[in-house]
């Protein structure tokens, strides 16, 4: 471990996508150095050849620092609180968050490192964690374009592209949208799976002539395996797909634009997040409809696709 960074690239927060994605630079070839509040999630990066980092503050030295945490009040602990990247006199040159965060307080965090002379891009991802292992992210960036430009090469190793959607907040408005569509999807792909079930035709034919039909995506190809076999394993929580929902709503509200559709289906996320506060996939989903509509469902143990 290093308590100052010795890299150009700096990578904190090393959760579930954070790790993928550090692992992507460094096995594309870039020097990185790493931290996270809990060092040994960074023992993964370290056995690849990452430098851990022990004092955040220390990422300052980097030139380039990415940021992957879980809320808006995190990066703004990391970023600006004691012991923060910026509490010393060294700064980077900029700050490349790829987090799920409002856009207001995109804005805030914007506007606090444009002050002490920090560039900062934007830029949150579609996939989950194993999307991102097998590099196909996407990657949607908003700021300063001459900054969008500087590190599109990185961008582009973490995944299958990376877009450019304009100046400010734009990324963080197009990823609350983003995955607002992710709630509302899986709440009607569960539902209509269930009714298909009902009806006599298995889980797995019904899912997998979607997935072949119009209708199919690489969405409903990667939920596939999770809903036939009920393997819950975590992607994403159901507690964080209700703060993306809530995001998007208030969002729709913000800019004036009606969304009954998603608003209802917030509703099912925050009972779901109830009934299951802790670690495991929001495509848990389909048991409690399962209950309402008076089923009880059985994995399949049936072999479906690659699950992406």
């Amino acid at each position: 471990m290093s308590s100052k960074a010795s890299h150009d690239i700096g990578w904190i927060g090393l959760g579930r996508m954070g790790e993928a994605m550090a692992a992507r630079l460094v096995k594309a070839g870039h020097g990185l150095s790493v931290w996270n509040r809990t060092a040994s999630k960074a023992d993964p990066l370290a056995q690849i050849g990452a430098e851990v980092v022990t004092d955040k503050a220390a990422m300052a030295h980097c030139a380039t620092v990415f940021t992957m945490v879980s809320t808006t009040d995190d990066l703004k602990d990391i970023l600006f609180g004691a012991g923060g990247v910026l509490s010393g006199n060294a700064r980077p040159k900029r700050v490349v968050d790829m987090s799920s965060i409002s856009d207001t307080g995109s804005a805030e965090i914007r506007k606090g490192l444009t002050d002490v002379g920090v560039a900062y891009l934007s830029a949150p991802v579609s996939g989950n964690a194993k999307v991102a292992k097998a590099g196909k992210l996407l990657v949607v960036a908003s700021g300063p374009k001459a900054e969008y430009d500087a590190v599109q090469p990185l961008l582009a190793a973490l995944g299958r592209a990376a877009m450019y959607v304009g100046e400010g907040e734009l990324s963080r408005v197009w990823k609350i949208a983003h995955n607002t569509m992710f709630g509302v999807i899986i709440q009607s792909l569960c539902e209509i799976t269930l009714m298909a079930e009902k009806a006599g035709i298995a889980r797995h034919v019904f899912l997998e002539s979607i997935n072949q039909s119009v209708l199919g995506s690489m969405y409903t190809r990667y939920k596939t395996p999770a809903l036939v076999n009920l393997d819950f394993t975590t992607t994403f929580t159901p507690k964080l797909l209700l703060k993306d929902m809530e995001l998007g709503i208030g969002a729709a509200k913000q800019f004036g634009v009606v969304m009954p559709t998603a608003s209802v289906t917030r509703d099912s996320i925050a009972s779901l997040a109830h009934q299951y506060p802790g670690d495991i996939d929001f495509s848990v989903l389909l048991l409690e409809l399962a209950r309402s509509a008076g089923m009880k469902l059985e994995a399949e143990n049936v072999k479906v696709g690659d699950g992406l």
